[in-house]
């Protein structure tokens, strides 16, 4: 009988993958949903595009000159931490550009609503939509979708309006466009008052605020804020019409609004995304977001994201971005690296909160990697900004994440994703780095890998973390 001595097997490396690598591997094949189609009439992606390129093409003017004029990085750029434009800079560029320096903040800040500048801390930068501009036109159409998105921050209310009436009138105006959307034609502003009104008292109804009639067996209940009770819904919707009309969203004027290709379009892809996952076996949209992601670990790629986008256009960002980092916060690494998929959908809103868990040991090599990609690098360099340690514990933590949810040969095949050159050195750093389920992963790859004595090796690896030798 001789015996094996573990050979010093080489790895065929690979570039590591960002940790969409686990959730591949166990996807299911599922028959597809027909692509839906938008409504008759609409304009091809590229006509739409086009029609976004102009209407933007102030904005990303601008957002060209402060990348060529101030640099990477310009801190000069802005004035107050909040990337609002300085006096000097204002100037500088309404010289340069033939306008004046109100024109400049104006262009400027629409640029910002549109991802075409991004903010990151205290100063701003050229965004990754600016760089696509040109030649991607979906890119060009998610700027555009996220300006509309942000209308009541693109042309804000008057001061005189209430603040809480004009929340009101915000949160139920995405039902006036819908019924906009359907009639497909011009609308009466008189029949789109009356359509607000009756939303406004539904979300009054919900929140129990109702104005009820004095009664005479006691005192009427007393209204959560009267002030928005007796705002007048005309001028606030003369409001979000214009402000809607400034995005380009609609048209509006002889007393009537109808909306433009771009807005019908920009309404229809939320109408879809939300009744996509409504219709979903796991009904993801009405899911929290561990629940959400465990759905959509079943799903390939682009269905999951398609996924994510559903969910998150059903809720506010913050609480729905709070929700993925808590997620992600667990002890299932398959709902980690998901969850950081998650927040990629989300893009520039996510990034104060990825920041924020720089400093969590399990959810930094995510969050390295996720601010990476945001900023620019190609996905597939992205790991190139952790540490030798980091990528140790990252390769960790999604064998993991295979060793719990994927098969037997897939954890053989992460195998090759490691940074490190040989087995020995691999199960070497593995130790080190100190994760908490480092023997889990090497008893299960040790059960799944067909070569002996590298599967002996790697159990007497995991026999050495387990007594702390």
């Amino acid at each position: 009988m001789t015996s094996r001595i573990p050979r010093d097997s080489r790895l065929r490396l690979v570039r590591p993958r960002p940790l969409a690598a686990a959730p591949t591997a166990i996807n299911q094949r599922r028959a597809r949903r027909p692509a839906p189609r938008p409504p008759e009439g609409t304009p091809a992606p590229a006509e739409l595009a086009r029609m976004a390129r102009s209407g933007l093409a102030a904005a990303a003017r601008v957002a060209r000159w402060a990348d060529a004029a101030l640099g990477p990085g310009g801190d000069g750029a802005t004035a107050d931490g909040k990337a609002t434009l300085s006096d000097a800079t204002a100037e500088r560029a309404a010289q340069a550009l033939g306008l004046t320096p109100a024109q400049v903040r104006a262009d400027w800040d629409t640029a910002r609503l549109a991802g075409l500048v991004e903010v990151h801390g205290g100063t701003a930068r050229p965004g990754w939509r600016l760089r696509a501009w040109n030649r991607d036109d979906s890119a060009v159409l998610r700027g555009w979708v996220a300006l509309c998105d942000a209308w009541s921050l693109a042309y804000p209310e008057p001061e005189e309006y209430e603040p809480a009436a004009v929340a009101e009138v915000v949160t139920a105006m995405p039902q006036v466009l819908s019924f906009l959307q359907l009639s497909a034609g011009p609308v009466p502003v008189p029949q789109l008052l009356d359509l607000l009104g009756q939303r406004v008292t539904e979300l009054r109804t919900e929140r129990c605020e109702v104005d009820y009639a004095p009664q005479a067996d006691g005192p009427r209940p007393a209204l959560a804020d009267p002030a928005a009770a007796d705002a007048p819904l005309e001028p606030l919707l003369d409001w979000a019409l214009r402000a809607l009309a400034s995005v380009g969203a609609l048209t509006y004027g002889d007393g009537q609004a109808t909306l433009t290709p771009l807005g019908s379009w920009a309404v229809w892809v939320k109408l879809e995304q939300i009744c996509v996952a409504a219709q979903s076996p796991a009904g993801n949209i009405e899911q929290g977001a561990e629940d959400m992601l465990r759905g959509c670990a079943q799903l390939r790629p682009n269905a999951a994201r398609a996924e994510y986008r559903a969910w998150l256009a059903a809720r506010p960002v913050g609480s729905a971005v709070t929700e993925l980092i808590r997620a992600a916060r667990g002890e299932d690494a398959l709902l980690r690296g998901l969850a950081f998929e998650a927040l990629r959908v989300v893009g520039a809103p996510a990034e104060p909160a990825v920041r924020t868990v720089l400093g969590e040991p399990t959810l930094r090599p995510y969050a390295l990697l996720w601010l990476a990609e945001h900023d620019g690098a190609d996905p597939e360099d992205a790991h190139e900004v952790l540490t030798r340690e980091e990528a140790t514990w990252l390769w960790v933590d999604t064998a993991a994440a295979v060793a719990d949810h994927g098969e037997a040969p897939l954890l053989v095949r992460h195998l090759e994703s490691a940074v490190q050159p040989t087995v020995p050195a691999l199960l070497n750093e593995v130790r080190a780095v100190g994760h908490p389920r480092t023997v889990q992963v090497l008893v299960a790859l040790a059960a799944a890998h067909p070569d002996p004595a590298l599967a002996k090796a790697v159990r007497r690896a995991a026999f050495q973390v387990h007594t702390g030798g």
